[in-house]
């Protein structure tokens, strides 16, 4: 039977994304960090591997078939676990929204991957993934493409520990991967305040642009422009509960509001299209879930992939729709 790792099984993502799995007759082996967390769990299938030990790590992922990484920070967690599955001959998904991580597993993976058989794709998650898959399903048929802005309206975001110790590392960091000018660039760039015209009922906002989110580094791997560009309203991180809310229920974890918007301009005219929902939690346990089932049944090619280089971004997308994760509109196809 194909076996499932969760690393990161006692968050709130960790436990969203194992909820799903057995809703879907999958099974489980719940990993992390932290072997007294892991046993209130009060499962049996458990197996805790620290991040400095690296045989607990290659156990794990020798005992399973995919894992999901749900455990961040990733710029700290994201390599120990990546290096085993791919050591250990198990597929690997992460949740991360770091872009140095994600750039360093294209970087450094690629060919350890296709040698080992597996497919390892970073941040199938909220932030990062859905925009790269959006922006894949928008860009399908617009020609000479020169600019691509994913924008993200969030409110009432709870974060996690995790979460808020990743947007500090993001925000802090002076090295700052974009893509401009046909060509990825590295260094510090000042955030400016922007309009984004997101579609009713959300309207014109302003956003932070940009925001050192993956999508600059994954979307131009499957869609040629000369620029891509995420952007975030500014009112998500002035709200007092996004750093305050750490240790609410899960329940009103699930109280966000989200909706990312795709903006593709070309030699040629436009093409737009959005995704809106609740619980932007939720919306990524399901991508992270669906993208490691397909991995499973071999919908993948061996190596390091974007959401949207790994599977057709249209399908994808619609499938989670389907799923309840949000509402979708896309341009029609001619």
């Amino acid at each position: 039977m194909t076996v499932f790792a969760v690393y990161g099984a006692t968050g709130h993502t960790g436990r969203l994304v194992t909820a799903e799995l057995r809703s879907r007759g999958k099974d489980v082996l719940l990993s992390g960090r932290n072997p007294d967390a892991l046993a209130t769990l009060g499962e049996s299938r458990v197996l805790p591997a620290a991040l400095d030990d690296p045989a607990a790590l290659r156990a794990l992922a020798e005992a399973a078939d995919v894992v999901i990484h749900c455990a961040g920070p990733f710029a700290t967690t994201g390599l120990p676990v990546a290096t085993a599955a791919v050591e250990g001959g198990c597929h690997y998904i992460d949740h991360a929204v770091e872009v140095h991580h994600v750039r360093r597993l294209f970087d450094t993976f690629q060919e350890r991957a296709q040698r080992a058989g597996i497919a390892m794709l970073p941040s199938v998650s909220f932030y990062g993934g859905l925009g790269d898959l959006l922006a894949g399903a928008v860009a399908r048929g617009v020609p000479e493409i020169d600019r691509i802005t994913v924008a993200y309206a969030v409110s009432n975001w709870m974060m996690t520990h995790g979460a808020v110790e990743t947007a500090r590392l993001l925000f802090a960091d002076t090295e700052r991967i974009g893509f401009a000018d046909g060509e990825q660039q590295v260094g510090f760039v000042e955030p400016r305040n922007a309009v984004f015209a997101f579609p009713p009922p959300v309207g014109p906002r302003t956003v932070i642009a940009p925001v050192p989110f993956p999508e600059a580094v994954t979307i131009p791997r499957h869609t040629r422009t000369r620029s891509v560009e995420a952007q975030l309203t500014a009112r998500t991180f002035e709200e007092e509960q996004a750093f305050t809310s750490e240790n609410v229920e899960p329940e009103a974890r699930a109280n966000s509001d989200f909706t990312i918007a795709t903006q593709i301009f070309g030699a040629q005219g436009a093409a737009s299209g959005h995704l809106r929902g609740r619980d932007l939690w939720r919306a990524a346990a399901l991508a992270s879930v669906e993208a490691a089932i397909r991995l499973t049944e071999g919908a993948a090619k061996s190596g390091v992939a974007s959401p949207a280089e790994a599977f057709d971004p249209v399908d994808f997308l619609t499938t989670l729709a389907g799923r309840g994760a949000f509402t979708l509109e896309l341009p029609k196809q001619s």
